[in-house]
């Protein structure tokens, strides 16, 4: 096992990856610079400008030569610098990417991973702050996964990019050097589609992803001092869902918060809602809380502190279940 931050973890990812020939990295700066966040750092000197492949400011064309690529029998791993630089590409994404194997009628697949980092709390400009991983999420063939630990960081994209369609990765900017943990030295992958258990609790289930998973820890920590019970769910992989896993907790426990950094309308915590509403409503003890982000533009550095879900929010919130 080595301590890894969770920047370090997905460059070893993409470097264990980058030694079967047909994985190749693409993206603006991701070669001779290593990335606008050096997750791609050193990469292009070990393996070659042939497989770490600096492309143009042009996201569209990003994801299309990346399609291409994966429909040609490549594992494309193409890197997009933020969420908010994503959106000029979500037409070859929704159009062309999600659509290949069902238009081909399975003859033709798009084996190829879209890394986006995403969200706020980094002090940074217009476009550069988005979570809008709910546009991918609705988006039919398209797997989206985040990442809140080294661990499911690196174990999580080697998956992704085994996998045989094509996957959303994102990338949480906030803790790519904040959060560090144990990575196994040997080869493993963490399967896509199944949600961890952080922590096991009997009052109160706690669900959430990717960055806003050190809130929730934080605000478990809180509520077990005032003889609180929090089951903690990282759901890892917003879609596949895991809903077996949410159901049971909450059957068990009686009680749902849903944490997302992400707009509050038409969210994934509003699935993750709607599926407790459907498979547990009469386990529940008290209504499902919800903790999110508002409905509105990321404000910019010195008010996004109101934005995004604080402890206090999250911790609130469950008191409010205990009262029901």
């Amino acid at each position: 096992m080595t301590e890894l931050n969770v920047a370090q973890a997905l460059n070893a990812a993409l470097d264990e990856a980058l030694t079967a020939p047909e994985v190749v990295v693409l993206g603006e700066d991701v070669g001779r610079t290593g990335g606008v966040f050096r997750i791609t750092d050193g990469l292009q000197e070990r393996h070659g400008s042939d497989r770490v492949i600096d492309t143009p400011v042009a996201e569209s064309g990003i994801i299309g030569a990346a399609f291409g690529m994966a429909v040609a029998g490549l594992r494309p791993v193409a890197e997009l610098q933020f969420m908010g630089f994503s959106y000029p590409a979500v037409d070859q994404v929704i159009s062309h990417v999600g659509r290949i194997r069902n238009r081909s009628q399975h003859r033709f697949t798009a084996p190829m991973v879209i890394r986006i980092p995403y969200g706020a709390g980094i002090g940074a400009a217009e476009h550069h702050m988005e979570s809008a991983e709910a546009i991918y999420a609705h988006t039919p063939g398209i797997k989206v996964v985040a990442v809140s630990n080294p661990r499911d960081a690196k174990g999580l994209l080697l998956a992704a990019i085994d996998d045989p369609d094509p996957v959303i990765f994102r990338e949480p900017i906030r803790i790519y050097r904040a959060v560090k943990g144990e990575v196994p030295d040997e080869p493993y992958r963490v399967p896509l589609g199944v949600a961890a258990i952080e922590r096991e609790g009997t009052d109160v289930t706690m669900i959430a992803y990717g960055a806003m998973m050190r809130e929730v820890r934080a605000a478990a920590d809180e509520l077990a001092g005032v003889g609180i019970s929090a089951e903690v769910i990282d759901l890892r992989t917003l879609d596949p869902i895991d809903g077996e896993a949410i159901v049971d907790s909450v059957r068990a426990t009686g009680r749902a918060v849903v944490v997302q950094e992400a707009h509050r309308t038409a969210g994934l915590a509003a699935e993750v809602v709607a599926q407790i509403q459907e498979k547990a409503l009469y386990s529940l003890l008290a209504p499902v809380e919800r903790v999110t982000g508002w409905d509105t533009v990321v404000p910019l550095r010195r008010a996004e502190h109101h934005y995004v879900p604080t402890v206090a929010r999250i911790t609130a919130a469950a008191r409010r279940t205990m009262e029901g």
